[in-house]
């Protein structure tokens, strides 16, 4: 199908909250070769920015993914400042979204990434990053006046009443989590979209690096592949994770190795029973329907779902 004839998304709302500003899209100056990597968060977000910067640069070891690969939608630092910066840039750029579709400008001249985890996976994680937060990112995100609705509140000391709190005011605290999952899901056919599941990122990264590699036009030297694939890996990204936290991995309790934390699946196995693991799954299938469960379920195991 030729480009000229796909029905392209459209933006057709802005979001706002104590993390979002939206309307940057809007006054975003796209080039051809711009790549967007797209996630709710705690997706495999950095792993895929680290990915990407490994591809472009070739293997370097010191990409400055935080630098180089801002969170465009993120209300700081103030938009025309960011958009400054990233029309500054010279290299290919690879920018970080948390939106859904919709509320995003979407160009056929990019090339978009998502990021897919199970949700249980999400959660685990958030609770994570959201619990070891210090009083300097609470005021980054708070204390500034372009904030929008409620100020983003400490965590509740449970994790098992977190899970509960996201599933049942979706997404609580940050923001809903099954549009955006549904919004990537419709958009999964067009020719600009690649889709990828951090569960296939752990059991294939070398794999996923490549069919990563050829959906951005990448030619990637055989030499290049042992660093590569040294860098994108968990060890290595744990032990510098200050060039893959934003700002050094300052907001957060314990640093950046805070930041980089597991990149495990599964732990919610431990503490979830059998109807708190049944909610979930209820919700999964109500909200995204039955293919698309399977898929952020279990990515590639999902018998096909992405091209279904």
């Amino acid at each position: 199908m030729k480009p000229g004839s796909l029905s392209w998304p459209r933006k057709t709302r802005e979001m706002h909250n104590h993390h979002f500003d939206s309307t940057i899209w809007n006054d975003f100056s796209f080039r051809d070769d711009d790549v967007v990597i797209a996630t709710y968060a705690k997706s495999g977000t950095t792993w895929m920015q680290q990915i990407v910067g490994q591809l472009i640069f070739a293997g370097a070891d010191d990409v400055d993914v935080p630098t180089l690969s801002p969170w465009l939608d993120l209300r700081v630092p103030p938009k025309e400042v960011k958009l400054e910066a990233v029309a500054a840039q010279s290299h290919r750029r690879f920018l970080k979204t948390h939106l859904p579709v919709d509320a995003l400008v979407f160009s056929p001249r990019a090339k978009y990434i998502y990021i897919g985890r199970d949700g249980r996976d999400v959660v685990w994680s958030m609770y994570n990053h959201h619990a070891k937060a210090n009083a300097d990112w609470y005021a980054a995100l708070n204390d500034t006046p372009s904030r929008v609705g409620p100020p983003i509140e400490p965590p509740p000391a449970s994790i098992l009443q977190y899970y509960h709190d996201w599933l049942d005011h979706d997404g609580h605290p940050f923001w809903p989590f099954w549009e955006n999952v549904a919004s990537w899901w419709a958009a999964r056919r067009l020719p600009n979209v690649l889709m990828v599941h951090f569960a296939d990122l752990k059991a294939d990264m070398g794999g996923q690096i490549r069919r990563i590699a050829r959906f951005l036009d990448i030619e990637v030297t055989e030499d290049c592949w042992p660093a590569i694939l040294e860098h994108c890996s968990f060890d290595y990204m744990k032990r510098n994770a200050a060039k893959s936290a934003p700002l050094g991995g300052s907001f957060w309790d314990g640093g950046a190795e805070t930041f980089i934390h597991k990149g495990t699946n599964g732990r919610w196995r431990d503490i979830l029973g059998p109807d708190d693991i049944r909610k979930y799954e209820r919700l999964a299938l109500d909200k995204l329907g039955a293919k698309a469960a399977a898929w952020l379920a279990g990515g590639s195991h999902a018998h096909g779902a992405i091209a279904a």
